[in-house]
């Protein structure tokens, strides 16, 4: 990290500042604030912290205007092009690609934990069938804590590197396990014999009436939207993951708050939104004409999901991967089935429209996430707790990453009061 020699000066009503100016590793310059408080009284207000950077990190870069991201300094395309969720996991915990025997060891200790304590199976079945799985995931993720506890007398890092390997390897079949109690199905459990995505598949799919054999198709795609989702720099999600390990909570609690943050609709709830919109036009049986009307209409409660995006002025690099994806895997099927045709016309008109090119509403990946895990079978309400699998590398990198810097601070925002003046309370009878 660079200090530029440049200062920022912040003229106030009683005085002027010097503020430094840090320049990142790729050209990016921020005004240092750290000691406006103090020297000054005043705070920022910034809602969302939209323009706040709350750490420094070397995990992940994203530019917006660019359409850029990065792990690690690789790019998605380079990363979904030449590995497999394994190695990119491997990247964003460890810091660096496997080798060879790396890639093994790794794969092969996410096998050897990734059972479940016999009592954390029997949780399952107290959550009601119609249990939305993302409760169950993020209720039965920050269980792990009771069921495997930090142990003192053993060296800290180990200690962080058993813990980070049963999360990794624990959540894959948390999240199939959820689909089984969801479906009122027997759990199946996880096989040396597969690949960390093959074993998903199996433990969601498989029954005793059903020799299921994972899809080579699907497990690629399992592999690549795992990927594109495995970090993101300091979206909702991680900012909470940091935020609660900023209390030195334990990962297992740390990783359950970036659950809980990942359910909402405005984040790992779009995919789901996208579905439950494309449902909305086939069972009222609008046109697309019709449907393009409504997302213009101000007035109309209709939205658009699945186009535009907060941080990507053009087009979302992970969208051009999905849609490469999603195209190969309707070819393959062979039939289009009416949800799936309606999105790709939908997709057809909106990259034609001038409204749309004007404002940058560009599919984003949700777009094409939901309707891959569409096409391969997979229920909405089982979406986001994908994206969570997904995401978990890079929460578990974010954690690790605050527990060494030597910067930590327990995050403690500040506000723009806009309460009431001083009151004096009333007694009881006169009020």
């Amino acid at each position: 990290m660079d200090i530029d020699k440049n200062k920022a000066t912040l003229i106030l009503p009683d005085k002027e500042i010097q503020l430094t100016v840090l320049t990142d590793n790729m050209g990016d310059k921020s005004i240092d604030i750290t000691a406006l408080r103090k020297e000054t009284g005043f705070i920022t207000y910034d809602p969302g912290f939209v323009n706040t950077g709350s750490c420094m990190s070397s995990i992940c870069y994203v530019n917006g205007e660019e359409g850029i991201l990065r792990y690690r300094g690789y790019d998605i395309e380079d990363l979904v092009e030449h590995c497999d969720f394994v190695e990119v996991a491997h990247l964003l915990v460890k810091g660096e690609l496997p080798n060879l025997e790396e890639r093994h060891l790794y794969a092969e200790m996410l096998n050897r934990h990734s059972l479940l304590h016999v009592d954390m199976r029997n949780f399952f079945r107290d959550f009601p069938q119609d249990a939305h799985p993302m409760s169950i995931l993020s209720a039965m993720v920050a269980s792990l804590s009771a069921f495997y506890p930090e142990i003192a007398d053993v060296d800290p890092e180990e200690n962080v590197d058993l813990t980070v390997s049963r999360l990794l390897s624990k959540m894959r079949t948390i999240a199939a396990f959820s689909y089984r109690q969801m479906n009122g199905l027997d759990f199946v459990d996880p096989s040396y014999k597969f690949s960390y995505c093959e074993n998903f598949l199996n433990m969601m799919f498989r029954t005793s009436v059903n020799a299921y054999v994972p899809d080579p198709l699907h497990v690629k795609a399992l592999n690549t939207l795992l990927i594109l989702h495995a970090d993101h720099e300091q979206n909702c999600s991680t900012s909470a993951v940091r935020l609660v390990a900023s209390s030195d909570a334990n990962l297992y609690a740390s990783v359950a708050a970036g659950c809980c943050a990942l359910w909402g609709n405005k984040h790992g709830g779009a995919n789901q939104e996208v579905m439950l919109m494309l449902m909305q036009i086939y069972n009222e049986g609008l046109t697309i004409d019709e449907v393009i009307k409504k997302a213009k209409d101000k007035d109309d409660p209709f939205r658009l999901s699945g186009f535009g995006h907060r941080i990507y002025k053009t087009y979302d690099p992970r969208a051009k991967i999905a849609k490469r994806l999603c195209q190969q895997i309707i070819e393959t099927e062979g039939t289009l089935d009416p949800l799936l045709k309606i999105a790709m016309q939908l997709e057809e008109v909106a990259l034609s429209d001038p409204y749309f090119i004007e404002r940058n509403l560009y599919p984003n990946v949700d777009f094409y996430t939901g309707i891959i895990f569409h096409a391969m079978g997979i229920p909405e309400s089982m979406f986001t707790v994908l994206f969570a699998m997904g995401r978990l590398p890079g929460w578990i990198a974010h954690w690790l990453e605050w527990r060494h810097d030597p910067y930590q601070k327990i995050g403690r925002p500040r506000q723009v009061y806009s309460g009431p003046h001083v009151r004096k309370v009333s007694p009881l009878e006169d009020r």
